[in-house]
This record gives C-alpha cells, structure tokens and sequence, in this order.
C-alpha cells in the first residue's frame, strides 16, 4: 500500500478512502439519481458521509431548523424533466410543486422560493417565457413569491436547454412534529389518490402512446391537502411525504429503514387507473416504482386513519384516498405486498433506473 502522504497515490488510494464501493462504479450511473438502491447509497455514503450534521442525517424532505423561537423548513430540488412540456404541465410548474410539496412533508407551509436557472445557448426565449410564466402561475396559486435567483448560460450542446433548480423555505406551526422515524408498528399508510400518473403522463410523450382518455401529470401543489391533514389528525399524523422519485416503493422503504420498521401493503387497496395500469404493462413498469408529482403518503396512528383519510377526500386533490397498509413489527427495513391472491412479495429499492429524467 502507499504511504497516505504521497502525491502521486493513484485510484486504488481513492478506492481505499471513498465510502462508495467506486470499484463496482467508478463513474456516476443514471440509477444515481433514480430514487433507487444507488441514490440511496450515493447520498448516504457519500454527501452524508461528507456533509454529515443533525438536520441533514434525518434524511426528510427538507432539513427542519430551529431559528430563534420558529421552526423553519428549508429544502431545495433541481428539475431536469424530459421533454420540458408534457400534458398537463411543464418543468416550470413542476419546479414550483415540488419544492412546496417537500416544504409541506415537513408539515410547514411554504412562504418563498428562489429559482436558478441553468439555461444552454441556443433556447428559444418565447420557451424560456413560457416556462417563466408557468412558474409564477405556480408560484400565485401555492401563495408563495419567487424572492431570489440566478442564471446562467451554458455553451450550446453542452445542456438540455433549461434545467431548474427550486429552494423552498417553510414555516412550521407549534405541535407539528413529522418524521420518517416517527413510524411506529400500528400505524396505517395512507395515499392521496391515484398511483403513477405523473410518470406514465410524461412517458406518454417520449413513446408515442395514446389513451382513450387525456392523461395529463397530477403535478400540484399538496400544502392545502396537507394542512387540512394536520388540522383533523394533530400529533398523530407521525410522517407525510410526496413519493416523486422511485415512487411509493421506494419512499416506503426509506421510511422503514429509517423507522426500524416492517411495511405491508395490500394490492387490492392500491389506487390505479385502469388506462395507468395498462401503460405499465406495455412498457414493463410496476406502478409502485413510477413517480409521482401530485400524491402524498401519509403514516398516521391508527385511530386517526379514519378521519385522516375523511380529511383528504373531503378536498379536491385526495378524492380518491386511499388506507394502503400498516406498519408492522416484523421484517423491519422492508416492505412487503400482499397480492391480490393472497401470496406475499418483497417490493424493495430498485437497483437500476426505471424512469429516467421524470422530474
């Protein structure tokens, strides 16, 4: 072995020092930013790793701050949606629900954005308006103002165009606490409507299919629905989060791992459109992997499911909600599904990437 304090100490030293096994990946795959198995080792071994702090090792949607006598919500998210247009919405309106959305699974409400722009030489400015204009539509209708940015401009053929990144800022009310490691065996997991909308939407444009019906993404902003979650469920609304990448699969099983607990989940109570259901068989996607954009997992006690789950179909966005399973005792870290014929499976984290660039 080489002596650690020589200049000249090649990969293999790296190797010996790098928390990621870089000789099974010595360059960054796709799947590192599916939601799967390899962006759960990418962020854990690597930026947690280098980053390591309290806030960041709670692995939430957003970071949770104590500030003088207020609790603040701080997360950020980077859009890089392909194509930019897709039925129902675009990556502008996308970049402002997904960061109010992870500023909600805190359990805050959003009260401002900032928007960087990375923009390739060449884009079209009427484009680059109309993504602009669907941003601050986005931003009016979830009650929060773009306060702060950047741009800059990348050579042609040295981007895709436009990619966007979001930080959202939140405050949290007294007596909220959500967190994935507040799930505890009993607890019911509850959906807001419909699985894997978002993806298959997108999908739609990349292939070409078509549907008897319009199936535009169910990208929205989640705050109004979350808050009217918090208000009728109190403290026993233990974990909320919005299952975008790698879908509800793979939020489920970070929130076991994180948790220490066993899922089940049921097939028979998933929500799933008969024409989403379809587009996954032809393009060989299992539903529970495919993102979302719209739809929020809520963990609550259960003697709140049933007013929880009142609460979401009582608003526009949660009319099709659903009780999907419970947290149990047994296989902790792992999620289980009981099928519609009674046999049981392992849903674990993918280890590839299902779904590239859906968000």
């Amino acid at each position: 072995m080489k002596d650690p304090s020589d200049e000249s100490k090649g990969p293999i030293d790296f190797a010996l020092s790098c928390p990621l096994p870089i000789s099974d990946y010595p360059t960054v795959q796709l799947a590192h930013g599916g939601g799967g198995k390899l962006s759960q080792l990418l962020i854990e071994k690597l930026f947690v790793g280098a980053f390591g702090n309290a806030a960041l090792e709670q692995l939430h949607d957003g970071a949770v701050l104590n500030v003088g006598s207020s609790r603040l919500a701080f997360s950020t998210d980077s859009f890089v949606v392909h194509p930019r247009f897709f039925p129902g919405g675009d990556i502008g309106s996308l970049a402002v629900h997904g960061t109010v959305n992870d500023i909600a699974m805190c359990g805050a409400r959003p009260v401002a954005l900032s928007a960087g722009f990375i923009l390739e030489e060449g884009l079209s400015m009427e484009e680059l308006w109309r993504i602009t204009t669907s941003m601050k539509e986005a931003a009016e209708e979830a009650g929060v103002e773009v306060v702060t940015g950047d741009t800059k401009v990348v050579d042609r053929g040295k981007g895709d165009g436009v990619y966007i990144n979001t930080t959202g800022l939140g405050l949290i009310a007294d007596g909220v606490e959500i967190s994935p490691r507040r799930a505890r065996p009993g607890d019911r997991v509850l959906v807001s409507g419909q699985l894997a909308v978002h993806g298959i939407a997108v999908m739609s444009v990349r292939e070409g299919l078509e549907f008897e019906t319009v199936l535009e993404t169910d990208s929205a902003n989640l705050y109004p629905l979350v808050a009217r979650v918090l208000e009728r469920g109190g403290s026993r609304v233990h974990v909320l989060r919005d299952p975008t990448r790698g879908g509800v699969a793979s939020a489920l099983n970070e929130i076991a791992t994180q948790a220490g607990v066993g899922m089940q989940l049921e097939e028979n109570s998933l929500p799933l459109r008969e024409d989403v259901r379809g587009a996954c068989e032809i393009l060989g996607f299992d539903p529970l992997y495919v993102a979302n954009e719209g739809k929020c997992l809520a963990i609550v006690a259960p003697e709140a499911a049933d007013s929880v789950l009142a609460a979401m179909r009582e608003h526009p966005l949660g009319r099709e909600a659903a009780v999907i399973g419970a947290v149990v005792d047994e296989h902790p870290g792992k999620v289980y599904l009981r099928s519609r014929v009674g046999g049981m499976r392992v849903v674990d984290m993918l280890s590839g990437e299902q779904l590239p660039r859906i968000c």
